[in-house]
Order: structure tokens, then sequence, then C-alpha cells
């Protein structure tokens, strides 16, 4: 058992007879291990731009939320009336008269 690992140790199992299998398991070995840093570099990288992303979502809910919050506050009719005040208009003193338009048919 002693004399195993320090064949292992001194690498005789990469220049024996059958060292060939050995060298084809190695390789096959370290290309596994390129993929797998491969793929975790690319979902790392995923989850960076899903967090940037969430983050400009979270940004742009504020500001419509904010932009939404401006429009209400100027549709409102006191707002309104203040703004048009300097324009020289005011309300009118009667409430405003609906006008029906009867599409009357020609007979032939």
């Amino acid at each position: 058992m002693k004399e195993r690992v320090y064949d292992i140790l001194k690498g005789k199992f990469l220049v024996s007879e059958d060292s060939l299998k050995n060298w084809r398991f190695i390789l096959f070995c370290t290309l596994l291990a390129i993929v797998m840093i491969f793929c975790s570099h690319s979902a790392e990288r995923k989850v960076h731009e899903i967090a940037k992303l969430n983050k400009e979502v979270r940004e742009l809910r504020s500001e419509f939320v904010d932009t939404q919050k401006r429009l209400m506050t100027l549709k409102m009719e006191s707002t309104i009336k203040e703004r048009v005040a300097n324009m020289g208009i005011k309300p009118a003193d009667n409430p405003p008269q609906k006008i029906l338009v009867l599409n009357v048919l020609e007979e032939e």
C-alpha cells in the first residue's frame, strides 16, 4: 500500500507502459473541468444581468408612479383653474347644455 502511494506521488502512472489510458482520462477530466468552469461563469453572468434588470425595473416602476402622481395633480380641477386664471379664462357660470343632433333620413 505504501509503495502505491509513493508511485502515485512520483507520477509513475504517467510514464508506465499503460499510461495512455491514464492520459486520456486526465485529459477528459480536464475538459470536463473547463466546461464546468465555463458554465458556472455563464450562470454567474446571467445572475448579474438579472439583478441589473430587476434594479432597472424597480427604477422605472418608481418613475412611473411618480409621473402618474404628477399627472393626477395636473388633472385636478383646482390646478387647471389656477393655470388658466393667468390667461383670463374662468369657469362658466351656467352649466353646459347637451346638444342632440338627430339623423333624419330623407324618404325616397
